[in-house]
């Protein structure tokens, strides 16, 4: 059985998130989406809140699929966490050239740990290419309509944590 690690900060799961992360699960039987914990860092959702909108977004689209995606969080370097959960293959999504490079550089560095640890590159649809879950915070924060760049039941929760 496949399993491979999608690691991030899913603050908050946005459309190039999901796109993503339905990718991976076409690929592998087993998908853990790791979510990266930071003790310096104030996410906007807590872990718990993210790992049910992860899972609450994989059922708008995959409902087939929920009892093959696992949720964790993680603070350690994301190849340790991979191996320790029994994944092979590391998922990152690219949008852009930038992000290429970056994650050309991470996925080198990746393979000097773990070389039996395989990235694999998955890119986002034309449609969530521009979209950062940074930005989405923003544009949520001032009042903007984010509903083209999340999935329905993060755009839920938004509302509600800026009481709209």
């Amino acid at each position: 059985m496949a399993t491979a690690f999608y690691p991030g900060s899913f603050d908050p799961m946005t459309n190039g998130h999901l796109d993503v992360l339905v990718q991976a699960m076409n690929l592998v039987d087993r998908l853990v989406v790791a979510i990266g914990t930071h003790p310096g860092k104030t996410p906007l959702f807590t872990y718990d809140e993210r790992a049910d909108l992860i899972r609450a977004s994989l059922v708008s689209v995959l409902p087939g699929r929920v009892e093959d995606l696992e949720v964790v969080s993680f603070a350690d370097l994301a190849v340790d966490a991979a191996r320790r959960h029994g994944a092979r293959i590391m998922v990152r999504g690219l949008r852009d050239g930038t992000d290429f490079d970056y994650e050309m550089q991470m996925a080198g560095m990746n393979a000097r740990m773990a070389p039996d640890l395989q990235t694999v590159f998955l890119p986002a649809a034309t449609a969530s290419r521009p979209i950062t879950a940074t930005l989405v915070r923003q544009i949520a924060a001032m009042g903007g309509d984010v509903s083209a760049f999340v999935p329905a039941p993060v755009l839920a929760a938004l509302n509600s944590k800026y009481g709209r």
